[in-house]
């Protein structure tokens, strides 16, 4: 059986799509030695795919990273490719795959309707509406999908007009953050000493991600109350900087753009409470990966936060400053008995989303796609 892996769009640098496909594409290998997994990239992906895919790795040269380019090459180099390498099925991975059914059966994994729910703006929306075309097309058109979470798979089929039944969920593993040594020591460089309580949170700055809504929240946290809140993620011309201005939150807020693997276990070892103020999301991995690590959290109030979190993450509105800073504090003032049960029990609760068990199910699905043929559900 042979395997062609749309990895088109990767470019190390678009968060948790390709933490999915790093984490699954390795175990899927060991979990089906019969197949060979033939990865088709552009040129800036092509180095970072090569570290983790387990076998051959084709380069479309004229793909780069530009969001035009993957599109056309998503068009005209996927059917072509798997053509080429006699591939039994593609998987699209990342949302986004090829527009029409072609020869060659098809899986594509969906994560979120994010540029369906949140369609913005201005010029800012005509391009999620283009994107949200491509996305509903390339759903339609595969054999089968594959989301992330039961809410994803209901959002999906209602915004992309897939059939539930076509739909399977395959919940993300967490990661295993493990600690360090000297956590100071590492976060020393970008200005986080110990002293005060922390307060964390990891994403990219898309809209939804309502890292604004944060700001104004911990705004809210009167002053002798008020921890230091970490927003890791946005590079180094951080977005948010003005917004931090314009709150005055700049000797309570840090920005220290992406960071290494390292410094990134430390952070979740020092923390005190993780937040995320996402408004939607397909699953919630950031959510999963602070229960695993120990940290208590305080997310939105939302059907998949929900979902991921149990009943060992705390909820409350991000769009009002007034009760997310609430939750905050009172999250920071829990008691150590009650910090060291949530602790465990969230630890426990994580445990349950494994990377492992996604790579099982998804195999299954691959199989079954592939023995089908062209026939969808």
């Amino acid at each position: 059986m042979r395997i062609l892996v749309d990895l088109l769009g990767y470019t190390g640098g678009r968060g948790g799509t390709e933490t999915y496909v790093r984490e699954l594409l390795p175990r899927l290998a060991a979990e089906m030695p019969d197949a060979d997994f033939v990865a088709l990239t552009g040129s800036s992906g092509a180095a970072a795919v090569r570290r983790f895919a387990p076998g051959e790795v084709r380069v479309v040269e004229w793909v780069g990273d530009g969001r035009a380019s993957w599109a056309a090459g998503e068009i005209v180099a996927v059917e072509r490719a798997a053509k080429a390498v006699d591939a039994d099925l593609v998987w699209s991975p990342a949302n986004f795959g090829p527009l029409t059914a072609g020869a060659v059966p098809r899986v594509v994994s969906v994560h979120d309707v994010i540029y369906h729910e949140v369609p913005g703006a201005g010029l800012e929306r005509l391009t999620r509406a283009v994107t949200a075309w491509l996305m509903t097309r390339t759903a339609q058109t595969a054999q089968a999908v594959v989301t992330v979470s039961d809410t994803a798979a209901s959002a999906i089929s209602h915004h992309l007009g897939v059939e539930r039944e076509r739909i399977t969920v395959v919940h993300n593993g967490g990661s295993e953050i493990s600690g360090v040594d000297d956590p100071w020591r590492l976060l020393a460089p970008l200005g986080i000493r110990p002293g005060r309580a922390l307060l964390l949170s990891t994403g990219n700055r898309m809209p939804h991600k309502n890292f604004d809504g944060l700001l104004a929240a911990v705004a809210r946290v009167p002053l002798e109350e008020r921890p230091l809140t970490v927003i890791a993620g946005g590079g180094a011309d951080d977005p948010l900087r003005p917004a931090v201005e314009k709150r005055g939150l700049g000797a309570d807020v840090v920005l220290p753009g992406w960071v290494s693997d390292e410094q990134l276990r430390a952070l979740y070892q020092v923390a005190d409470v993780y937040a995320c103020p996402s408004l939607t999301e397909g699953f919630g991995l950031p959510v999963v990966d602070a229960l695993g690590a120990g940290v208590p959290v305080v997310a939105h109030d939302t059907a998949v936060l929900r979902e991921v979190g149990g009943e060992w993450a705390r909820y409350a509105d991000a769009t009002s400053p007034h009760a997310f800073a609430s939750a905050i504090t009172d999250a920071l003032a829990l008691d150590e008995t009650t910090r060291e049960a949530l602790r465990a029990g969230g630890r426990a609760w994580a445990a349950r989303f494994s990377w492992a068990a996604a790579a099982v199910a998804l195999s299954v699905v691959f199989r079954r796609t592939a023995a089908r043929g062209n026939r969808r559900g």
